[in-house]
């Protein structure tokens, strides 16, 4: 087997992307299997997330972002323990990894432990040399660096156990939106992507929004409506359901449709099936609240200048290479380890 080199990663990657755009030709068991596993992980999800990974590994995304990854001649093991919560959200760790020319040694999620091996042996197929890049590992040991994904909780631990190696740790986020008031009804159905893509467990899920002081809510209800299916999966509905029961016996504000909880509140991160908001006096202030939060918040989505870095309405699930989780340049994270 001939030795991996940045050319032939750039052109596998490139034979991925074309190939993710029909999924379920190549990947129809590993759907089956995954769906399986997770009910979280359904088919409409699945399709979701490995058509944007082809979006997002387009030829001319891959040369601008590959541009900045230094194809290292002494790879190191890089330790990745990936996230679970939504289809397939570790893979861009594994791109990183592979695109400088590491070694990958992946501690895969048991919620999303089916797509990802399926899609890595495409891959493998596309350019075998990829195969002594790449190990799954029950235990991580023998690394040179870790990026590890979870909850502020195990961040902790994570923080204590790698400590002594270069490494991203990646805490809880949430993603916002702030309104002001002139949007349309097709904006506010595209912010309904961004609340609902995913039943709304990911990072880049909007979990908040913040709207002009007075802003009539049936608005948002209205531009939402057509994602009243949603209700319909057991286990949307059984959060649905017990958060309206824990409102209602604590005699707590909110707003119902029936299928999404409106309830004021300043926390970021909400319940799944809720949706937290504030009201504000002017966009400035609202600007520097979110300013000060910037390390708790994933991704803002907004139509308006808030001079902070703004996704538009629908955009938040659909990123680029190079915005990195957590707003941490993982490529540059990489290219240090050879320096």
């Amino acid at each position: 087997m001939s030795a991996l080199t940045h050319e032939k990663v750039i052109i596998a990657f490139k034979k991925l992307g074309q190939m993710l755009s029909n999924p379920t030709d190549i990947l129809g068991n590993a759907f089956f299997s995954a769906e399986s596993n997770n009910p979280w992980f359904t088919r409409e999800n699945i399709e979701k997330s490995i058509l944007s990974f082809s979006e997002m590994l387009n030829e001319h995304d891959i040369d601008v972002w590959i541009e900045s990854a230094k194809f290292t001649p002494t790879p190191k093991k890089v330790g990745l323990i990936l996230a679970g919560n939504i289809p397939m959200v570790g893979f861009h760790d594994v791109l990183s990894v592979l695109a400088t020319g590491n070694i990958a040694l992946i501690k895969l999620s048991s919620s999303d432990d089916k797509l990802i091996t399926a899609v890595i042996s495409e891959l493998i197929k596309i350019e075998p040399a990829f195969e002594d890049k790449i190990a799954y590992v029950e235990r991580l040991k023998d690394f040179d660096a870790v990026i590890a994904t979870g909850s502020n909780n195990s961040s902790r631990y994570f923080d204590y156990y790698f400590s002594k190696v270069p490494n991203i740790i990646r805490k809880n986020r949430n993603s916002v939106a702030v309104l002001d008031g002139s949007e349309t009804f097709e904006d506010i159905q595209r912010l309904g992507s961004d609340i609902f893509d995913y039943f709304g467990l990911g990072c880049r899920n909007v979990s908040k929004v913040y709207f002009p002081k007075g802003y009539d809510v049936a608005n948002l209800y209205q531009g939402i409506e057509s994602f009243l299916p949603v209700i319909n999966h057991f286990k949307y509905q059984n959060n649905y359901d017990y958060n309206k029961s824990i409102y209602l016996v604590n005699a707590a504000k909110h707003f119902d449709n029936g299928f999404l909880l409106l309830k004021e509140d300043e926390n970021l991160a909400s319940p799944l099936a809720v949706l937290f908001y504030e009201e504000y006096e002017s966009l400035k202030a609202v600007s520097e609240k979110l300013g000060l939060q910037r390390e708790n918040i994933q991704c803002i989505v907004s139509k308006t200048d808030l001079n902070l870095p703004t996704y538009a309405f629908g955009d938040s699930q659909h990123p680029k290479l190079w915005d990195y989780a957590d707003n941490v340049n993982t490529i540059a994270f990489l290219n240090e380890l050879a320096d």
